[in-house]
């Protein structure tokens, strides 16, 4: 696969600041701002710059950054853009287009792939094998503020789900891994699972960015420390997902977008051995944890976006 995932992202919303400050507390690293401030960029452990917030009217996701690895897999994305009568521009190094579905501004960058060290496996008791004897679990013993590895993946809603599904698949190059049927396809452009979800929706909005950490612990640790002096940022967790197996933890930041932490996704490293699936019901939701609320579902200010009154919370 040419592409290898996604770089970054950049979110508009009405309050700059608050919002930065929301990301730096959520553990990402400032690095970056505007003169005049109203731009701010922030970083992940191992992706580097992996999120840029800019003023916008309302909360949405103004771009998403793609991996390449060399410009041959720019030609192969131009030739598979023209078939489908896409304008797009292309420079030696990137490619910028259009989703006229989903709104979504992509840029296709060659770039080299995120490295990333091995989290540290810990040893864990079970019934009959006692691998952590005569001594407490190391991660109740961790004090360091949990720090996102880096960017996974992005929820939207589009217009036409199945066009969007069609322009990142035939056009981009990404892969269909899973569906939930007639809600949601789940698309990868690395190993990871998923890095993109369509959902099909009234308009165009970001539901969730989603930002893995090493383990179930950290997720925890994560939104425990987020929610210790706001409990009001608490959306939906600790649970385990069906679809991609992963733990999550979702919270909301100031300008309503929810934010995941996210532990264990499935890793798809042959394509020949991991055989789409259509789930249905509760199971495209999650696998265990507390049921969704309705806010989750449909997001408080859906109605607000629609008819352009969106104002921060």
């Amino acid at each position: 696969m040419g592409l290898h995932g996604l770089t970054s992202i950049t979110l508009g919303v009405p309050d700059v600041e608050a919002v930065a400050g929301y990301y730096e507390e959520f553990g990402l690293t400032p690095s970056g701002r505007s003169p005049d401030g109203r731009r701010h960029t922030l970083a992940t452990l191992d992706g580097g710059d992996q999120l840029t917030i800019t003023p916008a009217p309302q909360r949405r996701l103004l771009e998403i950054g793609v991996g390449a690895d060399d410009p041959d897999d720019l030609d192969r994305i131009a030739n598979n853009l023209a078939a489908l009568d896409a304008q797009f521009a292309r420079t030696d190094g990137e490619l910028r287009v259009h989703d006229p579905h989903s709104a979504l501004d992509v840029t296709i960058k060659v770039a080299a792939r995120v490295a990333q060290v091995a989290a540290k496996q810990e040893p864990t008791n079970g019934p009959g094998r006692p691998d952590r004897a005569n001594g407490r679990a190391p991660a109740i013993e961790r004090t360091n503020k949990v720090r996102p590895r880096r960017l996974g993946h992005v929820v939207v809603g589009s217009l036409d789900q199945e066009a969007s599904q069609e322009f990142f698949t035939r056009g981009l190059g990404f892969k269909v891994t899973d569906r939930d049927r007639g809600r949601a396809s789940f698309l990868r452009c690395s190993t990871d699972h998923h890095n993109l979800l369509l959902q099909q929706a009234p308009l165009n909005f970001l539901h969730h960015t989603a930002w893995e950490v090493d383990d179930v612990d950290e997720v925890g640790r994560g939104a425990s420390a987020m929610l210790e002096e706001h409990p009001e940022r608490h959306v939906w967790g600790l649970g385990r997902h069906h679809i991609g197996s992963n733990f999550f933890w979702y919270l909301k930041d100031p300008a309503g977008n929810f934010s995941e932490y996210y532990a264990d996704l499935d890793c798809v490293l042959d394509d020949q051995l991991w055989t789409p699936s259509v789930v249905e019901g509760a199971r495209g939701l999650f696998n265990w944890g507390p049921p969704p609320p309705p806010s989750f579902l449909r997001p408080d200010d859906l109605a607000a976006l629609m008819t352009g009154t969106h104002a921060p919370r």
